[in-house]
């Protein structure tokens, strides 16, 4: 097997002061999905016990279309109200042993140590087989960190937040926030989690109340999520169009610190990710398919009972997106490009000068926490 080994470099520049956070980036409107790119390809990330592991693999039950495709069939657009939309096909017919489409799209850019990502929908897929999310990685996934801010399965009523990273990070038992913890260990392959202790978080309930809003904070203090729903929403966040500024937002729904995690070390610059994908090794699972939706508890209930045949069980499997902004401490974001083999991230305004490369160069074994715009990150592949 082919593995891919990262060789991580960053040229650090004198960090300034916290600043204030402004915005840096917006998707909303009818240039939605620019900036975004669409997966194109089969679910090969979600391990899952498939109805025919010898056919399809052990994998979730969908094809993440491209944008071309997703556009055509019209499961990634943009509605009259100027919301975006991206959903699971709700009207083919799918045979046995064949998944269903649907969408999985990354942003370009990368966000760094020092962001603020708000998240506004108002409606969330939800339903049996469905597994939706809305989360954040590194570039050399899973390796580079991964932050879900927003993630549930079938019928779940309450999001679960968590963080996946390499051993070394857990979420403390003091932590203030106001969700409740689960596991603990963030290399785990749960990850360190905390669900939601409102109303209205995931689910019927959820799109009934209108929809709600997400923010998350990456900050070498720790990262924070916030969710309210729709009536509770603060005007900082909503009337946010320029700057924000969480400190006035109490405690966060879950608070994962660093005095038991080293943000720098185990996370890159993140891409945000909006996916959903269907069974796999959560929602698919027999006991867990069974907890909410019934079944018969074999292993490909989840499969047989939702994927196949007409789609009309995924009426509700659909994000309508308001908007996502970002916000940072520093004035842009980080893009990815090829430079004599390597993945560079920069800044849009940086430039590479491989003649000074080796000036204040620090090299790292694993992980790289990027805090300032002034960071330009090169990541060497050798592959085996």
């Amino acid at each position: 097997m082919r593995q891919a080994i990262p060789l991580v470099s960053v040229l650090l520049a004198a960090s300034p002061a916290l600043a204030a956070y402004n915005l840096v980036k917006e998707y909303s409107g009818t240039d939605f999905f620019s900036g975004w790119d669409f997966y194109d390809n089969f679910d090969n990330t979600t391990n899952g016990k498939f109805h025919n592991a010898l056919i399809m693999g052990d994998r979730g039950d969908v094809n993440w279309v491209s944008q071309g495709n997703a556009t055509q069939s019209k499961i990634a657009y943009v509605n009259d109200a100027g919301h975006a939309i991206v959903k699971v096909d709700d009207t083919s017919f799918v045979p046995y042993n064949s998944k269903r489409d649907s969408v999985r799209v990354t942003t370009q850019d990368y966000f760094p140590v020092g962001t603020v990502v708000v998240f506004d929908a108002t409606h969330l897929p939800f339903g049996c087989s469905v597994w939706p999310s809305f989360w954040m990685k590194g570039m050399n996934w899973p390796n580079g960190g991964e932050i879900d801010i927003f993630e549930g399965v079938n019928m779940m009523t309450t999001n679960q937040m968590a963080l996946h990273t390499q051993s070394g990070c857990s979420l403390s038992s003091t932590a203030t926030m106001t969700g409740k913890a689960g596991t603990t260990d963030c290399s785990s392959g749960t990850g360190c989690t905390v669900d939601e202790t409102q109303n209205n978080s995931y689910g019927s309930s959820f799109n009934s109340a209108g929809g709600g809003v997400w923010a998350m904070q990456l900050e070498t203090s720790g990262i924070s999520i916030w969710f309210w729903t729709r009536n509770s929403v603060p005007d900082s966040v909503t009337n946010a169009n320029k700057t924000i500024d969480p400190s006035g937002w109490g405690a966060p729904s879950a608070s994962f610190g660093s005095s038991s995690c080293d943000i720098n070390k185990f996370f890159a610059p993140q891409q945000m990710v909006i996916d959903i994908t269907l069974c796999g090794d959560w929602a698919g699972v027999a006991s867990e398919y069974q907890a909410t939706c019934g079944g018969d508890g074999t292993a490909s209930a989840c499969y047989v009972d939702n994927v196949i045949n007409n789609g009309t069980n995924y009426a509700d499997a659909f994000f309508e997106i308001s908007y996502i902004k970002a916000f940072s401490t520093d004035s842009s974001t980080l893009v990815a490009s090829v430079v004599g083999g390597s993945t560079i991230l920069a800044t849009a305004t940086a430039a590479v000068d491989s003649g000074s490369a080796n000036e204040g160069l620090r090299i790292f074994p694993g992980l790289v926490g990027v805090t300032v715009a002034s960071v330009v990150a090169a990541f060497s592949w050798v592959m085996l």
